[in-house]
């Protein structure tokens, strides 16, 4: 992908869908400016008239990705590359959280982006090329108290990636999963939401999270460049074969290690009961 391609972005109004957003329009990409509320991305569209369209895209509601989608595909003739980059974290103990916060958090994490990808498989099929971008979390290798179903829903959008890969593949289409870690940008302000309810046997680790949460410059020194993380992702997208999962930052990058080799040696731990189960021959 060296040349310049059609990118449709969900959640450019802040944070790395933005970022994303202007670097890609600057290096001369279309980009559709997709947010809830057009009024977030107009300005960035005025900047580029010819090369950027401002869309609402609500992922809850597919007719709002129907109708971005149609308007993209009859200003520039195509989408090359999707991102699927909206969403939020629900913060609180797995009973803390009500089922209405659970399937809030699914419905716009995991079924948002499962959503759009079935809005444009058509016409990347039709075209017998095309990228998918998935952005997910490091929360999905690393977990921590005081967010499983975030990283529940990061989780199911990575199975949901690997597996359809195994299926667009053949057809020229790819899938790349991004996995960040903490950037400075609002996303603590904007995309946060901490569930109202509170157990007190789980201040000793659900809520040490919620703490944090209300003051991240507490959080540690893992806070990524988010311009960079934009142009690492598009050097990324513009490989003949882009990474299958792609970590940002050294933060990730290093928990992410921690955590495959943590369940490596757990598998090599238990290998003599596991294989246990087998059928005798």
């Amino acid at each position: 992908m060296t040349d310049r391609k059609t990118w449709l972005i969900t959640g450019t109004s802040s944070g790395l869908g933005k970022w994303l957003a202007t670097e890609a329009l600057r290096q001369g990409n279309r980009v559709v400016l997709t947010a809830r509320n057009t009024a977030d991305v107009e300005e960035l569209a005025s900047r580029h008239p010819e090369t950027a369209l401002a869309a609402r895209l609500d992922v809850t509601d597919g007719g709002s990705i129907g109708s971005a989608v149609s308007a993209a595909l009859e200003k520039f003739g195509a989408i090359d590359v999707l991102v699927n980059n909206a969403g939020y974290a629900l913060r609180g103990a797995a009973e803390e959280c009500s089922l209405a916060e659970v399937m809030r958090e699914f419905d716009v994490d995991f079924f948002g982006p499962v959503r759009c990808v079935q809005a444009v498989l058509p016409h990347m099929r039709k075209a017998g090329s095309g990228l998918i971008i998935n952005y997910s979390s490091i929360a999905a290798l690393s977990y921590t108290a005081g967010s499983p179903f975030y990283s529940a829903a990061k989780s199911a959008l990575e199975a949901f990636s690997d597996s359809m890969r195994l299926e667009v593949e053949p057809l020229g289409i790819k899938v790349m999963v991004v996995e960040p870690g903490p950037f400075h940008t609002n996303f603590h302000d904007r995309s946060i939401s901490i569930s109202p309810n509170s157990i007190a046997d789980y201040a000793p680790t659900a809520h040490k999270r919620k703490l944090r949460l209300a003051n991240p410059e507490s959080a540690g020194t893992g806070f990524g460049d988010p311009q960079k993380a934009a142009l690492v992702v598009l050097k990324a997208a513009a490989e003949a074969t882009p990474p299958r999962h792609l970590v940002l930052g050294s933060h990730a990058w290093q928990r992410a290690e921690t955590a495959l080799k943590k369940r490596l040696e757990e598998l090599a731990d238990w290998k003599s009961l596991s294989v246990q189960s087998d059928k005798e021959r």
